[in-house]
């Protein structure tokens, strides 16, 4: 299958990263190259860009979209591990990192993958295919208990208790080893008055994508991280497509800007508070109304910016 995959809000990121020609920027979440691209283009032979995913798949496709740039370095992993990565390569601070996290276009219309509820395929869900945790695992070893937990706490799922009994229910009689069984469960589980606000799927199979790829845990501390490893003036720009990244990503910036909670009458802070910089966008940036139109997926995307400080030594 060819890995399609169209990037969401990419003017908008571009932008936001204020690319240096010169500069050294990440890109935590290559996917298929879409803003990589967009990236390596405004850098001169002495700029560099450094590429990241959990998928070799989509670093495969990546060289080749992005074949005829020398200054690409390809890394299979985790950005969660970035400020490892970067040491590991000889560098310690960029100029601009992106994170676009979620589940790629690419990932979701390939079935074999197992994160689509609208085919037949094996339950899988890996970002990283030498993993061993799989939804399958997930949703057959789980306690009942875990598993309305994580539809609860991932999917925000009303029906995370009695979707969760009945999984159980139906692993007693039979492993439950594809999309479509699971996906028959959860229409069982739900009455039919509920369901009628998009698939009754939905939910339940992003709880367990999430799970099984551990997407929110460590995200407070990746972005943490990324500015860590940010030079001064430096941005880091993450879209989130879901209201829990949305709010660990939002938290944590809020967080690292910091603020001065000395009474208003005096002339100077005796607080002592640290930033480690300024939050570019209070409220989230969205694609446009033509963006929506064209491009689903851009519906729920929200770009939020993080500019570090600049008037600090490095480290």
């Amino acid at each position: 299958m060819e890995f399609k995959h169209q990037p969401v809000l990419l003017q908008e990121c571009i932008n936001a990263l204020a690319i240096k020609e010169n500069g050294i920027y990440v890109d935590g979440t290559l996917g298929g190259a879409g803003h990589s691209k967009q990236i390596v283009q405004k850098l001169s032979s002495k700029g560099r860009l450094i590429g990241i995913d959990r998928d070799e798949e989509a670093l495969n496709v990546a060289k080749t979209r992005l074949k005829e740039y020398e200054n690409v370095t390809y890394i299979h992993g985790n950005h969660d591990d970035i400020k490892e990565i970067l040491e590991n390569i000889g560098i310690q601070k960029v100029d601009g990192i992106l994170l676009d996290l979620g589940v790629s276009s690419y990932q979701l219309d390939e079935r074999a993958r197992g994160f689509s509820y609208m085919g037949d395929s094996l339950l899988d869900m890996r970002m990283d295919q030498s993993q061993e945790l799989t939804a399958e695992i997930v949703v057959n070893e789980y306690t009942e208990e875990q598993l309305a937990q994580i539809l609860e706490d991932y999917g925000e799922e009303k029906f995370a208790k009695r979707i969760a009994s009945n999984i159980v229910k139906q692993r007693q009689e039979e492993p439950i080893k594809t999309t479509m069984q699971l996906v028959d469960i959860i229409k069982k589980s739900i009455p039919l008055s509920k369901q009628k606000e998009g698939h009754p799927a939905k939910r339940t199979f992003q709880a367990i994508r999430i799970e099984v790829n551990n997407e929110i845990e460590p995200l407070k501390e990746t972005v943490r991280q990324c500015i860590k490893c940010l030079k001064e003036g430096g941005r880091l720009c993450i879209i989130t497509f879901h209201s829990l990244e949305d709010r660990a990503v939002k938290q944590t910036y809020n967080e690292l800007e910091g603020k001065c909670t000395c009474p208003s009458d005096l002339p100077y802070c005796v607080c002592g508070y640290h930033s480690e910089g300024k939050i570019i966008n209070k409220k989230p940036i969205i694609a446009t109304d033509e963006e929506q139109e064209e491009n689903t997926r851009s519906k729920s995307a929200k770009l939020r910016i993080f500019e570090k400080k600049t008037n600090e030594t490095e480290e």
